[in-house]
Formats: C-alpha cells, structure tokens, sequence
C-alpha cells in the first residue's frame, strides 16, 4: 500500500506530465513563426515564455536539495528576450526544462518531502516547491494554450471537452466505469 507521501509525489509527476503534454498539443497545431507571435509589448511571446519555464526549471530542479533554487548561472533577464531560436532549437530547450523538473521528482523519496530547501534564500519543504511549481506552470501553460487559440481562430483543435459536448463527453466516461 503506497503511503500518503509517496502518493502525492505519484500524483504530482502525472500532473507535471499532463501540463506539459497539453503545452506540446497546443505547440503541434502551430507553426514556427507562430512562436514569435506577441499580442503586445506587455506579453511574451510561445518562445520566450518557453525559455522562461526552461530557465526557471533548470535553476529551481538541478542540484535543488543542496543548492539554493535561484542559480548564479542563470540570466533570468536573458529569457525574457528573442534568442531566435528555431523551432528545432525552442523544442531541445523546453525538453531539456521540463526533463531536468521530471528527473528531479522522479529521484525523491518520501522523506524529502519534508526537507527544507531554497529558492532565492527563502526556505521552503520540499512539498511547498513542488506546490509552487504547480501553480507556476500550469500559469504559463495557460498561456500558451490561449496564445495557440489566438492564433489558429476557428482551425484550433480543442485540447479537453469541445463546448456544447459536456454531456456526451460524461455519456463516455460513463460507460467506461
């Protein structure tokens, strides 16, 4: 029988698996030009919002149990700019985030879960940074979910429950349990 904690990290790595395959459905409906598209001077762009998450797992996941959360090495200013990055380039940089993040959970025990770490010298349980991590990226991938659908117009392909399909979808799921 799992116990409470190790339930949780299992809950929470299908979470992470599940915002990230529901950012790369959005990004499969796109083309590469699509990814510098920015509504305004106030918004990023699917690209800089990709080196943004990219940057800040690589900086929150990487040695997250022994050093603090905000690295010297990272630029956080940097991500926040237009690398020109290809598509090719922008897909290695988003993988190579969000498998640093998945190894990190993947590698914790329960008892880590209550451990302190830091994140720009703020302690915090393991358990709350996995939290905060929770809110942060589903956050972005919100955005670029809306940013797809600002794009594509009436040619985008829903990625949950198509409107006015609500009751056929739990007709489904009914005859499945």
């Amino acid at each position: 029988m799992d116990t409470l904690g190790t339930a949780y990290l299992q809950s929470a790595i299908k979470r992470v698996k599940y915002y990230r395959r529901l950012a790369e459905d959005a990004f499969a409906q796109l083309n590469e030009q699509d990814f510098y598209f920015q509504p305004n001077t106030a918004s990023n762009s699917l690209a800089v919002i990709i080196q943004h998450m990219s940057g800040n797992m690589l900086s929150r996941w990487t040695d997250f149990l022994t050093t603090d959360g905000e690295k010297e090495w990272r630029n956080r200013d940097i991500e926040f700019g237009d690398q020109h990055l290809s598509y090719t380039q922008l897909m290695a940089v988003w993988s190579k985030g969000w498998d640093c993040f998945l190894n990190a959970l993947s590698h914790l025990q329960e008892t880590d879960l209550l451990a302190t770490i830091y994140i720009r010298k703020e302690p915090l349980l393991v358990v709350d940074a996995i939290n905060r991590q929770l809110a942060h990226y589903p956050h972005h991938v919100g955005q670029i979910v809306y940013i797809g659908k600002m794009l594509k117009g009436d040619d985008w392909k829903s990625l949950s429950i198509q409107k006015g399909k609500s009751d056929e979808y739990n007709a489904i799921m009914a005859a499945k349990a």
